[in-house]
Protein backbone atom coordinates (compact mmCIF):
# COMPACT_ATOMS: atom_id res chain seq x y z
CA UNK A 1 0.00 0.00 0.00
CA UNK A 2 0.70 3.80 -0.20
CA UNK A 3 2.00 5.95 2.18
CA UNK A 4 -0.57 8.06 1.22
CA UNK A 5 -3.37 5.48 1.81
CA UNK A 6 -2.18 4.73 5.24
CA UNK A 7 -2.64 8.58 6.03
CA UNK A 8 -5.89 8.71 4.61
CA UNK A 9 -7.30 5.81 6.40
CA UNK A 10 -5.63 7.24 9.85
CA UNK A 11 -6.75 10.47 9.53
CA UNK A 12 -9.96 9.15 8.48
CA UNK A 13 -10.83 6.90 11.48
CA UNK A 14 -8.01 8.46 14.02
CA UNK A 15 -7.79 12.26 13.47
CA UNK A 16 -9.23 13.08 17.14
CA UNK A 17 -6.75 10.21 18.10
CA UNK A 18 -3.25 11.11 16.36
CA UNK A 19 -3.55 15.05 17.18
CA UNK A 20 -4.97 14.61 20.99
CA UNK A 21 -2.36 16.40 23.32
CA UNK A 22 -1.87 13.33 25.50
CA UNK A 23 -1.19 10.85 21.98
CA UNK A 24 1.49 13.56 20.55
CA UNK A 25 3.12 13.28 24.38
CA UNK A 26 3.86 9.88 23.55
CA UNK A 27 6.30 11.07 20.72
CA UNK A 28 8.91 11.72 23.85
CA UNK A 29 8.48 8.33 25.24
CA UNK A 30 10.51 5.16 23.94
CA UNK A 31 8.79 1.67 22.97
CA UNK A 32 11.48 -0.66 21.05
CA UNK A 33 15.15 0.61 20.52
CA UNK A 34 14.84 4.05 19.54
CA UNK A 35 10.97 4.12 18.56
CA UNK A 36 8.27 6.05 19.98
CA UNK A 37 5.25 5.01 21.39
CA UNK A 38 3.82 6.83 19.36
CA UNK A 39 5.36 6.01 15.78
CA UNK A 40 4.99 2.31 17.21
CA UNK A 41 1.13 2.64 17.49
CA UNK A 42 1.01 4.23 13.88
CA UNK A 43 2.81 0.94 12.81
CA UNK A 44 1.04 -0.91 14.82
CA UNK A 45 -2.26 0.51 13.36
CA UNK A 46 -0.69 0.47 9.38
CA UNK A 47 -0.09 -3.03 9.64
CA UNK A 48 -3.54 -3.99 10.77
CA UNK A 49 -4.23 -1.91 7.73
CA UNK A 50 -2.32 -4.34 5.29
CA UNK A 51 -3.43 -7.25 6.56
CA UNK A 52 -7.06 -6.39 7.12
CA UNK A 53 -7.20 -5.38 3.48
CA UNK A 54 -5.68 -8.35 2.04
CA UNK A 55 -7.85 -10.56 4.55
CA UNK A 56 -10.59 -8.67 2.45
CA UNK A 57 -9.27 -9.11 -0.78
CA UNK A 58 -8.27 -12.23 -1.18
CA UNK A 59 -10.48 -14.52 1.98
CA UNK A 60 -13.51 -12.04 1.73
CA UNK A 61 -13.36 -11.64 5.54
CA UNK A 62 -14.47 -8.04 6.56
CA UNK A 63 -12.84 -6.63 9.81
CA UNK A 64 -14.19 -2.96 11.25
CA UNK A 65 -11.51 -1.02 9.76
CA UNK A 66 -12.90 2.32 12.40
CA UNK A 67 -12.53 -0.15 15.54
CA UNK A 68 -9.15 -1.80 14.60
CA UNK A 69 -7.20 1.68 13.49
CA UNK A 70 -8.67 3.27 16.79
CA UNK A 71 -8.02 0.56 18.77
CA UNK A 72 -3.99 -0.19 17.38
CA UNK A 73 -3.77 3.73 17.69
CA UNK A 74 -4.51 3.24 21.80
CA UNK A 75 -3.28 -0.02 22.27
CA UNK A 76 -0.15 1.13 24.02
CA UNK A 77 -1.96 4.59 25.60
CA UNK A 78 -0.16 4.22 28.52
CA UNK A 79 1.31 7.74 28.30
CA UNK A 80 4.43 7.34 30.54
CA UNK A 81 8.03 6.61 29.69
CA UNK A 82 8.24 2.31 30.99
CA UNK A 83 12.51 2.67 30.83
CA UNK A 84 12.67 5.15 33.33
CA UNK A 85 13.11 3.19 36.56
CA UNK A 86 10.28 3.77 38.67
CA UNK A 87 8.04 1.31 41.00
CA UNK A 88 4.81 2.00 38.69
CA UNK A 89 6.46 0.90 35.92
CA UNK A 90 7.17 -2.70 37.63
CA UNK A 91 6.31 -5.51 35.55
CA UNK A 92 4.88 -3.49 32.60
CA UNK A 93 4.37 -6.08 30.24
CA UNK A 94 1.63 -7.56 32.64
CA UNK A 95 0.06 -4.44 33.48
CA UNK A 96 -0.04 -1.88 30.69
CA UNK A 97 -3.00 -2.85 28.35
CA UNK A 98 -4.65 -2.42 31.26
CA UNK A 99 -3.21 1.48 32.07
CA UNK A 100 -3.60 2.08 28.47
CA UNK A 101 -7.24 0.66 28.79
CA UNK A 102 -8.46 3.41 31.55
CA UNK A 103 -6.53 6.34 29.92
CA UNK A 104 -8.07 5.63 26.61
CA UNK A 105 -11.64 5.37 28.52
CA UNK A 106 -11.42 8.36 30.30
CA UNK A 107 -9.88 10.73 26.60
CA UNK A 108 -12.27 8.64 24.31
CA UNK A 109 -15.18 7.07 23.46
CA UNK A 110 -14.39 3.50 23.15
CA UNK A 111 -17.07 0.48 21.80
CA UNK A 112 -16.79 -2.72 22.33
CA UNK A 113 -14.22 -4.09 19.59
CA UNK A 114 -11.68 -1.06 20.68
CA UNK A 115 -11.83 -2.53 24.65
CA UNK A 116 -11.28 -5.91 23.55
CA UNK A 117 -8.38 -4.94 21.20
CA UNK A 118 -6.76 -2.09 23.97
CA UNK A 119 -7.16 -4.87 27.19
CA UNK A 120 -5.96 -8.04 25.01
CA UNK A 121 -3.26 -6.91 22.55
CA UNK A 122 -0.77 -8.58 25.08
CA UNK A 123 -1.79 -12.48 25.06
CA UNK A 124 -0.42 -14.59 25.55
CA UNK A 125 1.87 -12.72 28.54
CA UNK A 126 -1.75 -12.05 29.49
CA UNK A 127 -3.66 -14.54 29.68
CA UNK A 128 -7.06 -13.34 28.61
CA UNK A 129 -7.58 -14.33 24.84
CA UNK A 130 -8.72 -11.65 22.01
CA UNK A 131 -12.26 -12.38 21.70
CA UNK A 132 -12.97 -10.74 18.40
CA UNK A 133 -10.78 -10.76 14.97
CA UNK A 134 -9.99 -7.29 15.32
CA UNK A 135 -8.04 -8.31 18.50
CA UNK A 136 -6.25 -11.27 17.05
CA UNK A 137 -4.94 -9.11 14.38
CA UNK A 138 -3.69 -6.43 16.50
CA UNK A 139 -2.01 -9.30 18.66
CA UNK A 140 -0.34 -10.60 15.66
CA UNK A 141 0.53 -7.06 14.13
CA UNK A 142 1.91 -5.57 17.52
CA UNK A 143 4.20 -8.81 18.24
CA UNK A 144 5.42 -7.91 14.44
CA UNK A 145 6.36 -4.41 14.45
CA UNK A 146 8.01 -5.10 18.25
CA UNK A 147 10.03 -7.58 16.87
CA UNK A 148 10.52 -5.34 13.63
CA UNK A 149 11.45 -2.25 15.65
CA UNK A 150 13.66 -3.80 18.52
CA UNK A 151 16.02 -6.15 15.72
CA UNK A 152 15.72 -2.74 13.16
CA UNK A 153 16.03 0.30 16.34
CA UNK A 154 13.45 1.81 13.82
CA UNK A 155 10.19 1.47 11.96
CA UNK A 156 9.42 1.26 8.20
CA UNK A 157 6.61 3.27 9.34
CA UNK A 158 8.38 6.65 10.40
CA UNK A 159 8.02 8.54 7.50
CA UNK A 160 3.91 8.09 8.15
CA UNK A 161 4.55 8.94 11.42
CA UNK A 162 5.81 12.57 10.72
CA UNK A 163 2.86 13.80 9.29
CA UNK A 164 1.58 13.69 11.95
Amino acid sequence: MKESAYRKALLKHGADILFSPSMQSEKHFLQHGRVSVFTHSIAAACTCICIARILRARLGIRLNERALIRGALLHDYFLYDWHIPDRTHRLHGFFHARRAFENASRDFALGEIERDMILRHMFPLNLTPPACPESILLCIADKLCAADETLTRTSRYRKISRFF
